[in-house]
């Protein structure tokens, strides 16, 4: 559902950029979709020139594509893209959880315990949705509390990507409950401060929802199922 609140003119298209950002990330516009300019530009009571400028800055974030003559249409993960990018982010989300262990107070810990204890909750009545969200928040917060601005960009601009994916993976019978209790491991080694073992749980968890992701793309494709991402 579109969002009506009315946008304000300052740095419109930023605000632009970022509605159509969320609606991304949340599926409102659907991966390979075209995107209505005419549509949003009615709805949302704009020009089209704030919003062609909002284009140009997802498209240069990847997160649209644009085509000649034609117009921007969101992107779509390849399989190979989600076979290539997961491990690198392995390898990202590993050294945030070391990192954060070094640096987290005990304030911070306390924040992430509540958030494993949303992530509980979610996984206790199998909400796919809300365990997703929980789960983004949960890893946003450690890669914040590594305080590195270098890791914590190269990070942010590649979780951009993952979030195309939408945890599709966690669709995939027994996931959940799998990544529930991979996060207990993760929590327990933050709490122990055991910073090694974080690194080597965050890498392991990131694996896993690629493995995840693969069998049921696997088992979509033997059924002749569409699969999206």
């Amino acid at each position: 559902m579109v969002d009506p609140t009315p946008l304000r003119p300052a740095s419109l298209h930023e605000e632009v950029a970022s509605r159509l950002r969320h609606m991304i990330f949340e599926r409102q516009l659907a991966p390979g979709q075209w995107i209505d300019e005419l549509a949003l530009a009615r709805d949302w009571q704009i020009s089209r020139t704030p919003l062609r400028e909002a284009l140009k800055v997802l498209a240069a974030e990847g997160l649209v594509v644009p085509v000649p003559r034609q117009g921007s249409k969101v992107a779509e993960m390849s399989e190979d893209d989600a076979d290539q990018l997961l491990p690198v982010m392995a390898l990202l989300e590993g050294r945030c959880a070391y990192e954060a262990v070094r640096r987290a107070s005990e304030a911070d810990i306390r924040r992430l315990k509540q958030l494993h204890e949303q992530l509980e909750r979610h996984a206790a009545t199998h909400n796919v949705d809300g365990y997703y969200q929980a789960n983004h928040e949960f890893h946003s917060t450690v890669q914040a509390l590594a305080g590195n601005r270098w890791l914590d960009r190269a990070t942010g601009d590649l979780r951009r990507f993952v979030r195309l994916l939408r945890g599709r993976q966690l669709n995939w019978p027994g996931r959940i409950e799998a990544s529930i209790n991979e996060h207990r491991v993760l929590l327990d080694a933050i709490v122990q401060r055991d910073a090694a073992r974080a690194e080597r749980v965050m890498h392991d968890h990131l694996m896993a929802q690629l493995a995840a992701l693969k069998a049921l793309r696997a088992h979509e494709q033997s059924q002749g199922l569409p699969h999206a991402g």
